[in-house]
């Protein structure tokens, strides 16, 4: 019997390629998104079910409709800066909203949960590689959501008997290789679509800070393929289903690359220049985000395809070259 996967935010950038790779593998896919910041012609795989999870009695119809197996969890609000501004609607979305997913899975009798967490739930890096052992001090609400929810998790699996398995990621990028999907959202605030965006003659990139203490002064990041990404949480499902307990795993290359070095990987790419501003700091930003995937490696058997900035690039600018102004208006 084909094991059904339900995908929370499954409409959405990192959801959307979870999904492709769950029918790729030959599950049977649900995808459950409210559509805020998602994209219905993204859903290109399985059912869809258009509901929230602001909603308790649509969340048990729902669950009464479909034989679940496991849920993947990606319907968070994801911008930092709008966590500041307005944490009452991230505190709700990202912690109370998974609070009601969490109960309706417990009434159906569905255990397994993968939750796509981050490194914001590590705060400023008290050393780089960051491990899962690293401190958790998370300095805005979107960071302090999501470590409300592992800990959450915790207690289920304690109380409950759920197994839960939390990926940390770092910086997520690029676009499916086959350009079925990509990144598009809006407002955009990743940096990767913005350089692209500037290369193909929009605004000039605003460079948050030159004067960080790194070799050419711009924040270091760690880049991470979206198709990799997707196939940590195949393999991390895949656990779970073979009766493995729950786990943490960060998600990262383990390689820095700064602000000025994505740039030349854009104009390598593209073959054009690529017109950016030198603006002040954004607070908040730290100077380096390095990750450790060494555990998931050596646990889950990961290995990702797309490790170096250019493998990243080529594939953002194939979506992106094909979809300058997002593929909802094509």
């Amino acid at each position: 019997m084909t094991e059904k996967i339900l995908v929370v935010g499954g409409a959405g950038y990192i959801g959307s390629h979870c999904v492709k790779e769950l029918a790729r593998r030959g599950y049977d896919v649900v995808t459950l998104d409210n559509l805020s910041r998602g994209h219905r012609h993204a859903v290109k795989w399985g059912a869809f079910e258009h509901g929230d999870m602001a909603d308790p009695p649509f969340l048990r119809q729902l669950f009464g409709r479909h034989d679940i197996a496991a849920v993947m969890h990606f319907a968070a609000l994801t911008y930092v800066g709008e966590s500041v501004t307005d944490p009452h609607t991230y505190y709700k979305n990202n912690v109370c909203n998974t609070l009601n997913l969490l109960g309706a899975m417990r009434e159906a009798g569905v255990r397994r949960f993968i939750f796509s967490s981050t490194c914001a739930t590590y705060g400023e890096p008290q050393e780089v590689p960051i491990t899962e052992s690293h401190p958790q001090s998370p300095i805005n609400p979107y960071g302090q959501s999501k470590l409300m929810v592992e800990r959450i998790l915790a207690d289920y699996a304690r109380a409950y008997e759920f197994q839960c398995t939390s990926f940390r990621y770092f910086n997520a990028a690029g676009a499916d290789p086959d350009g079925e999907i990509g990144e598009e959202h809006d407002p955009e605030s990743h940096l990767i679509p913005l350089v692209l965006r500037a290369a193909q003659g929009g605004p000039p990139l605003q460079l948050f800070g030159t004067d960080y203490p790194t070799p050419d002064g711009t924040c270091v990041r760690d880049y991470i393929h979206v198709t990799d990404l997707a196939a940590a949480h195949i393999l991390g499902l895949e656990r779970l289903l073979a009766g493995h307990s729950g786990a943490v795993y960060n998600l990262g290359n383990g390689n820095g690359y700064s602000n000025l070095a994505v740039i030349r990987a854009a104009e390598a790419t593209t073959g054009r220049k690529v017109a950016y501003d030198a603006a002040p700091r954004r607070p908040g930003d730290p100077a380096t985000l390095v990750g450790s995937a060494r555990k998931a490696v050596e646990e889950l058997g990961w290995k990702p395809r797309y490790a170096t900035i250019e493998q990243i690039m080529q594939t953002a600018w194939g979506w992106h070259s094909r979809h300058p102004a997002g593929a909802i208006t094509v």
